[in-house]
């Protein structure tokens, strides 16, 4: 799957997840933008494990700080 398509069902995926309807940016931080908890990050990081049957590490879920740093892990996880 390329980065378009990966981005388009990741940005499905974090639609609950996104309250205050921020508009998502490759620069947009789930922590500060976004305001997700851990908890949050946990079940979204699931639904994206799920979807695309890939597991992101705690190592690299601690590298990610933006979503474009997601779409691109998640890609190459793909690989």
């Amino acid at each position: 799957m390329d980065r378009q398509a990966t981005d388009e069902k990741i940005r499905e995926l974090l639609d609950p997840f996104n309250k205050k309807n921020v508009e998502v940016t490759d620069a947009t931080t789930f922590a500060e933008d976004l305001e997700l908890d851990s908890l949050s990050v946990m079940d979204f990081v699931a639904a994206i494990e799920d979807e695309f049957d890939i597991i992101i590490s705690m190592n690299q879920q601690a590298e990610i700080e933006n979503y474009g740093q997601l779409v691109d892990a998640v890609v190459k996880l793909q690989a």
